[in-house]
Order: structure tokens, then sequence, then C-alpha cells
């Protein structure tokens, strides 16, 4: 198990410079967070954004209003940026999963330091969780793992406290991490269960696209908690099935964020369920955000995934036919009710 290094001081040496690769809101945030007290190199691909984010300091397409610290270093060169993290850096994946595969292949060939991915989901196709894309793409033997739990970008950025999970089996990554991110507002707590904390950020983003369309239908309070208690058991039982622990799934990286992805107004996914509910296309429910709504991408990966292992996920399923076999949410839910009563614990 990886532990906790004690008053949050890493065994391996001092906190290590933090390259953030991806400038969206998530990169923008923790730069944000982590630059009072850590060295922080902040990378995006977009070289006119960029250029525009190094003049004005804010992000106005993914995160306005937030200011970047003038500390923050900001470069649109991949090359530059890695080696500024250096052999016992910290590099932060900030991109969204559709963006792994094509940003871990343009670190091939680079002396990599120490890899850590923020993304939740399933990748699009191959139906691959974050760990075995980097693995696919850049082999076993680099340390790597996930950063993951309940943190909204926009809060993060304001330095409102949030709590987050690191997952690895290796323990003087684990440690790297905690030193470079633990303190002030951020908690940072250990799992080596990679793959139960993947799942859970991933399948929490298709419940709220649930919830949102049960609360735009206007439901209750009473119909979203059904959703959230039911879908965490969906969250368990597809984690179970990849060879995670179920009591994972009761911590920050399952039931936490699941919480606060449902629940919360700044959740895109959220907003995604709102607009169906409203009868929005998708189309234009996705341009009106202007950010990535994982829940979208990967509600068709998990269905899949599901069907093939026999794995019982009924709300996935409904999120999944209303988003792309074109069924109405008024009609999905009533399915949903009208399913034949169970043991809550099968």
């Amino acid at each position: 198990m990886c532990g906790r290094p004690r008053s949050g001081v890493s065994e391996v040496g001092a906190a290590p410079r933090v390259v953030i690769l991806g400038a969206g809101a998530w990169g923008t945030a923790l730069a944000i967070a982590l630059a009072p007290r850590r060295e922080v190199v902040l990378w995006g691909r977009d070289s006119a954004a960029i250029a525009a984010l190094r003049s004005s300091r804010e992000n106005t397409a993914y995160l306005p209003g937030a200011i970047l610290p003038a500390a923050v270093a900001v470069t649109a060169d991949l090359d530059a940026a890695v080696s500024q993290a250096g052999a016992g850096g910290l590099l932060l994946v900030a991109t969204s999963v559709a963006g792994l595969r094509p940003l871990a292949t343009r670190l091939k060939g680079h002396a990599l330091p120490n890899l850590v991915w923020l993304c939740k989901g399933f990748e699009e196709g191959s139906r691959l969780l974050p760990h075995q894309v980097v693995r696919e793409v850049l082999g076993p033997g680099l340390p790597a793992g996930a950063l993951s739990g309940p943190s909204f970008a926009r809060e993060v950025a304001q330095g409102l406290p949030c709590a987050l999970t690191v997952a690895t089996a290796d323990q003087a990554l684990c440690e790297r991490v905690v030193a470079a991110v633990h303190g002030g507002a951020i908690r940072v707590y250990t799992s080596d269960d990679l793959v139960g904390v993947e799942v859970g950020g991933a399948v929490k983003n298709i419940l709220a696209i649930a919830t949102g369309i049960a609360d735009g239908m206007g439901l209750g309070l009473n119909a979203r908690a059904a959703l959230v208690t039911r879908g965490l058991v969906e969250i368990t039982r597809l984690g179970i099935a990849l060879g995670a622990r179920a009591e994972t799934f009761i911590g920050l990286t399952g039931m936490g964020d699941l919480i606060l992805t449902c629940t919360g107004d700044l959740s895109r996914n959220r907003r995604v369920g709102l607009g169906l509910a409203r009868g929005q296309a998708l189309a234009e429910i996705v341009a009106e955000l202007g950010h990535v709504a994982e829940g979208v991408r990967c509600a068709q990966a998990v269905r899949e995934l599901a069907a093939e292992r026999g794995i019982d996920m009924p709300i996935t399923n409904a999120v999944a036919s209303i988003l792309f076999d074109g069924q109405s949410p008024r009609d999905t839910v009533a399915r949903l009710l009208s399913r034949e009563p169970r043991n809550e614990a099968s």
C-alpha cells in the first residue's frame, strides 16, 4: 500500500518541480493552486492561446476570471516543458481522455520523469482506462499513476479546500505526488487501487448525466438520492469485474466524486442531463458547454463493456440509449421504474 510520508514531506528529497501538460480549466486551476508553494510550468498545445495566456495571465476560454500567477512559466514548447521537469520532477497530464494518447505519443522518446494523469474516463473505441493507454504507448516501466477525486476546477483555482487521491503501486512516485501537491487547501490521500480510482472517476460522469436528466424533469430529491445510490452500485459492479477493490468506491474517487458531480451546479455532465431533459439536441448542449463532458464519450464504452461481461448497469444503459439511440428521457425513466423488484444487495 502506498503510504503517506510523515508531515507531508517526501523521503525522496525536496518537493519536485511540477510541469502541467494541458492548459484547460483543470490544468490552469492546478497551476494557480500550486504556484504559491511550487515551481510550476504550464504547457498547452495551442501556441496562440498560450501566447495570450502568457500576456494576460487569464485563461479566458476555459477558466475566465481566474488569474495565473506571474511565477507560473507558460509555454507551447513541449520539449522545453518536459526538460524543465528534470529527472526528479513531476509531469501532471491535464488533458481529456481523448487527448491522452496523442500527448503520450508525443512524449515517446523523451527522458520522462514521473507521470501522473488527471483525466477521467474510458478511451473511445479502445475502451481502455487511462493507465492502459499510457502503458500501451509508453511501456510498462514508467513511474505512473492517477490523481483523482471530487474537484471542480473553478473552486481549486479560488483556493477552496479539496481532497484528492493519488493512485499508484509505485511508492516513490506516491511520495513525490504527495510532496508536490499536498498542502495549502489541497489534501492528498493515497491508494494502490489504480483500477478502482479510474473506474470511479469515469463512470460517475455518466451518472451525473442521469441525475441531470432527473432533476431537469422535476422528478425530485428522492429520485436523485436513488439514482446516486444505485449508481454507486453500478460503479462498484464494473470496478470489481475489472479488478478493483470494493472499498475504493466508498472513498473520495467513488462516492465522493459521484456526489459532487451529480449534485454540483458546476458539473458539465450534470448540465448535459439538464439540457437533454429540456429537449435540447446533444450537439447543441455540447456546443454551449464549450468544454469536454467526459460522460458523453464514456457512456458508449461502458455500455459495451457491461454487455460483454454480463454486468447489470441499467442506469448507464438508460443514459446511453438517450445519448445514442434516440430514446426520450421520459420513456427511458418509465422503463427504469417498471423494472422488476430485486434484493438491494444483489
